[in-house]
């Protein structure tokens, strides 16, 4: 029977078990995952926040190739303050580079500015609230390489801090760094909204 997780994957962890770089893998959380467990849609180095990690292969078909996209929703840290103009070239598509020379417009996305969120667990790099930053969230269907700290990148503010807090209804909530849940398989299927799973 396959099983299935989600974790709040630290900042400096990598989204695998095995590598042959000296970096921190997700074999050193303190959790016994089955064999056969692997990450799903990847967060990088520096990159926070809910991570899938299950032993089952056909997860990451029906979530990144099937006929429906889904959502994606970061939590951002920007450096210096976001016009609404700015904000608003973020909702209809910047362009971004995705190969050497190889422009691409993102597709037109969901972006507001929020609060920083009561609660937040804190980052051992973050700046201090008197330096001048902007937190947003930005809602994705896609999900291209580095897309999110590239579009911010493509109108000048640099990404600060990265947290992924949802895919459809499958939430972080207040799992804290490192922490661990499981669910059974019919909410998790549930809650990415994925109805074909068993096909």
């Amino acid at each position: 029977m396959d099983r299935y997780f989600i974790i709040n994957k630290p900042h400096n962890m990598v989204s695998q078990f095995v590598s042959s770089h000296p970096v921190r893998l997700l074999g050193e959380l303190d959790f016994d995952f089955p064999e056969g467990t692997h990450a799903i849609g990847r967060l990088d180095n520096d990159s926070e926040g809910l991570l899938i990690l299950t032993t089952n292969k056909k997860v990451t078909r029906l979530l990144f190739q099937g006929k429906a996209p889904h959502e994606r929703t970061y939590l951002v840290r920007v450096k210096g303050i976001m016009s609404e103009a700015t904000l608003q070239r973020l909702k209809d598509g910047v362009a971004i580079c995705v190969a050497e020379g190889q422009e691409y417009i993102t597709t037109p996305c969901r972006v507001n500015i929020v609060d920083r969120p009561p609660g937040l667990f804190d980052h051992p790099r973050e700046l201090p609230n008197n330096a001048p930053h902007t937190w947003l969230t930005i809602t994705l269907t896609e999900g291209k390489f580095h897309q999110v700290r590239k579009m911010v990148g493509a109108v000048h503010h640099r990404c600060q801090r990265l947290i992924r807090v949802s895919i459809e209804d499958l939430l972080l909530g207040d799992l804290q760094p490192g922490e661990v849940k499981e669910f059974a398989e019919e909410e998790f299927f549930s809650l990415l909204k994925i109805d074909d799973y068993k096909d």
